[in-house]
C-alpha cells in the first residue's frame, strides 16, 4: 500500500509553468511505474506520462515537448514540470502508483 500527495497547483497564465510535485510514503523506486494523470471539466481522466523505476519516461503526445516527468528518490518524489502551459491544460491532476491514487491538485491555466 502507498500512499500519494500532490502538490503544487495554482493559477497561471498561459505561457507559464508549473511544477508539480508527489511525494509517496515508500521508497518510489520499489514502484514499477508512477503515473500522471490529469481530469479535465466533464471529461474523462487522461494519462500525461509516467517514470519507471529505472528512469524511463514517457508523455503523452498531447503534453510531449512541454511536460517533463523527473524524480528525486531521496524525497520519494516524483515530479511532473509544466512548461508552455495552454488553457486546455486546465485540469486535476493526479499520481498514482500500485492502483493508489492521490487526492489531486488543481491547474488553471487563464489569463
Amino acid at each position: 500500500q502507498v500512499q500519494l500527495v500532490e502538490s503544487g497547483g495554482g493559477l497561471v497564465q498561459p505561457g507559464g509553468s508549473l511544477r508539480l510535485s508527489c511525494a509517496a510514503s515508500i521508497s518510489i523506486f520499489s514502484i514499477s511505474h508512477m503515473g500522471w494523470y490529469r481530469q479535465a471539466p466533464g471529461k474523462q481522466r487522461e494519462l500525461v506520462g509516467w517514470i519507471s523505476a529505472s528512469g524511463i519516461t514517457y508523455s503523452a503526445d498531447s503534453v510531449k515537448g512541454r511536460f517533463t516527468i523527473s524524480r528525486d528518490g531521496a524525497k520519494n518524489t516524483v515530479y511532473l514540470q509544466m512548461n508552455s502551459l495552454k488553457p486546455e491544460d486546465t485540469a486535476v491532476y493526479y499520481c498514482s502508483a500500485l492502483e493508489h491514487w492521490g487526492q489531486g491538485t488543481l491547474v488553471t491555466v487563464s489569463s
